[in-house]
């Protein structure tokens, strides 16, 4: 058995998700379910025995440290984190509290079950932290992508909390010798993705006949990852990555965010035109830009092909055609989660 931490949300659940279609080894899936975590993002995993769901906050120690006891995973994936950066600007206590604190503590729950263990678990055992590019800082045009080696220079209350859980998980290392795996991410996209973020919430603005909200001059650059190819960067490094080893894990699409919203508008003209004929391009609005917002992120994968063999599937365009067709076929799903409370976070972010 495995331990996922925040495996009902959009990254997390996506790799519950590919790794019960492709083994048997079972899941026991830890979430908080705040705001972006959805169980219906599981309902395939109803009756699956499985999947093991329990509903606990990474911070709570003790109740972590009685699962670890309990169902004795041999590995950890620690997905769980506040994620969005706009929300980490406006309300910064819950993202040093799940990110910063909440690690700590699951660092040290997993620490005491790790040192309990026979030896040949014990030397088998991972602890594989998900994190972010962000915490790399941002680039300028001419900058060579984020390699391993850069410092860490990050800018957002969201970054800052992510750059410290990774040194936490770091020093657990270090100084205790617990085995771990760190992997930093680009920018995610695909199915069951949260609709605050770029491209679900274009996507549902336009069927919506909402506006298209850009932040800026929509000239932030940011490198795409499909989420399934993500979760089968995560698959290879929990299997043979270098204990203390970080990889990060790229799409290789830089794309400015006004083409990724140029595109979807393309593709929706194509596969859901709108009633009167007009580009779903007539939406976009330009908005005030966000306080100290990156420029540009860009992820070198090179060692994570080098070393481990893995390269993304999806090109942008393959990725965002399977992304937009599965929003067209889920519409249930993304209206079951635009509570009201959600709206009020839009209205109040974008004006929209």
């Amino acid at each position: 058995m495995i331990l996922v931490t925040g495996g009902a949300g959009f990254i997390g659940g996506n790799f519950v998700l590919d790794w019960l279609a492709g083994s048997d080894e079972p899941v026991l899936n830890v979430d908080k379910l705040t705001y972006a975590g959805n169980l219906d993002t599981l309902k395939s995993l109803d009756g699956d025995a499985r999947h093991v769901f329990v509903h606990a906050d990474i911070g709570d120690r003790a109740l972590i440290a009685s699962l670890l006891a309990k169902h004795q995973p041999r590995a950890v994936v620690n997905f769980a984190a506040e994620s969005h950066v706009d929300r980490s600007i406006h309300g910064p206590g819950d993202f040093i509290q799940t990110n910063v604190v909440g690690t700590f503590n699951l660092l040290e729950a997993v620490r005491a079950y790790w040192s309990e263990l026979p030896a040949e678990q014990k030397a088998a055992f991972r602890f594989l932290h998900v994190s972010t590019d962000e915490v790399y800082g941002t680039l300028s045009a001419d900058d060579a992508p984020f390699a391993e080696t850069n410092p860490y220079e990050p800018n957002s209350p969201y970054s800052a909390s992510k750059a410290a859980s990774d040194h936490l998980v770091r020093a657990w290392h270090h100084t205790y010798g617990l085995p771990v795996l760190t992997t930093n991410c680009s920018n995610n996209y695909g199915p069951y993705h949260f609709p605050e973020k770029l491209i679900p919430l274009v996507i549902q603005n336009a069927l919506g006949g909402k506006p298209l909200p850009i932040y800026g001059d929509g000239q932030q650059v940011r490198d795409w990852l499909y989420v399934k190819d993500h979760c089968s960067a995560i698959r290879r490094v929990l299997e043979a990555g270098k204990v203390g080893e970080t990889y990060n894990v790229g799409g290789w699409n830089e794309k400015p965010n006004l083409d990724v919203v140029h595109t979807i508008c393309a593709l929706l003209d194509e596969l859901q035109p709108r009633g009167d004929g007009q580009s779903y391009r007539t939406q976009i609005t330009f908005v005030q830009d966000r306080p100290g917002h990156d420029r540009r992120y860009a992820i070198d994968a090179r060692k994570l092909e080098r070393e481990l063999g893995w390269k993304p599937a999806e090109t942008f365009e393959s990725g965002i055609r399977k992304t937009i067709s599965w929003y067209l076929d889920n519409l249930q799903w993304v209206s079951n989660i635009t509570s009201g409370a959600y709206r009020e976070w839009i209205s109040q972010q974008y004006g929209a």
